[in-house]
């Protein structure tokens, strides 16, 4: 009798706990995910379609005017212009990703390996984000006074007896460019690789030495491959940074250097809307590129 009273209460309980209605389990899913949709659609698919449309308009110095030509796309991959530009832009995205590349992997390598406790690691990462917690325009501006003519660099080395007269490429040229974006970008490639050398576990180190390994050879071996996925995330910012930096550009070559955002500005600037629609539409497209290039090489999902 126990044990049919002990049924019945169950079942009664399963009865009052069941719900009335019950979504099925890939329904739910969509369900959980329709807020991050509507927020990407919104704010992210939705302004690239935008420009996409705006790409095959018309326009003149009176206005905008909805249509479906190919004419922007026509005039700016059929202008030698935009391929010298592009080709500029890729120069300073490979030179400022080799250099981010260097100096991000041997600071991130420090941490991880040399400093030994944990508080002093954070302690020093964050004092190199501490410049960051400042504006990208005073941080490039502070390089002005430094490289300029009568600036710190160019006082030192004469006084010094180094050098007769400043040195004129110092700042408003490649260089001062290449410098600043370095400067301004390192940071992103320092984080995910000290992110991903800090989850590599010792003993591997413990078994090469085990196995006669030498320094160099643990660290070509076991180190920068466990580390490739941190570069690759690395890469994937500073790529994608540098690609749509116009503003480093524009103030640190003196307008003698130009970039792909560079002329989208100022195609926006004189009111050519779908020109420079049309020329974002190609940036993004090379820039897609160049990060599907990058996770072919490296499978990042190791690292997330």
């Amino acid at each position: 009798m126990a044990t049919i009273a002990s049924a019945e209460t169950n079942e009664t309980t399963e009865r009052v706990r069941s719900p009335g209605f019950r979504l099925a389990p890939w329904a739910a899913s969509y369900l959980q995910a329709t807020p991050l949709i509507l927020i990407l659609g919104f704010f992210f698919i939705l302004p690239i379609a935008m420009i996409a449309v705006v790409s095959f308009w018309d326009y003149d110095f009176a206005g905008l005017y909805p249509d479906f030509l190919t004419m922007n796309y026509a005039e700016t991959l059929g202008s030698w212009v935009t391929w010298k530009t592009y080709l500029n832009t890729l120069k300073f995205t490979v030179i400022v990703w080799a250099l981010t590349v260097f100096i991000g992997f041997w600071v991130a390598y420090f941490l991880a390996f040399h400093i030994r406790r944990t508080s002093t690691q954070m302690i020093l990462f964050l004092v190199c984000t501490v410049p960051f917690m400042t504006s990208n325009i005073i941080r490039m501006i502070s390089w002005i006074p430094v490289l300029g003519r009568n600036g710190l660099v160019n006082s030192a080395l004469i006084k010094m007896g180094v050098i007769p007269q400043p040195i004129e490429w110092l700042l408003y040229s490649d260089f001062a460019v290449v410098l600043a974006m370095v400067h301004l970008y390192t940071l992103f490639m320092v984080t995910p690789i000290f992110n991903t050398l800090m989850r590599i576990d010792r003993s591997l180190f413990e078994a090469a030495r085990d196995a006669g390994a030498s320094g160099w050879q643990i660290l070509w071996n076991v180190v920068i491959p466990l580390a490739k996925p941190g570069i690759a995330i690395g890469s994937i910012f500073v790529v994608t940074l540098v690609m749509a930096d116009f503003s480093t550009v524009q103030v640190m070559s003196g307008g003698q250097s130009a970039s792909v955002a560079l002329m989208m500005k100022n195609q926006m600037s004189l009111l050519q809307y779908p020109a420079a629609a049309a020329n974002a539409v190609v940036l993004l497209i090379v820039v897609l590129m160049m990060v599907a290039a990058i996770l072919r090489v490296v499978d990042i999902r190791k690292e997330l």
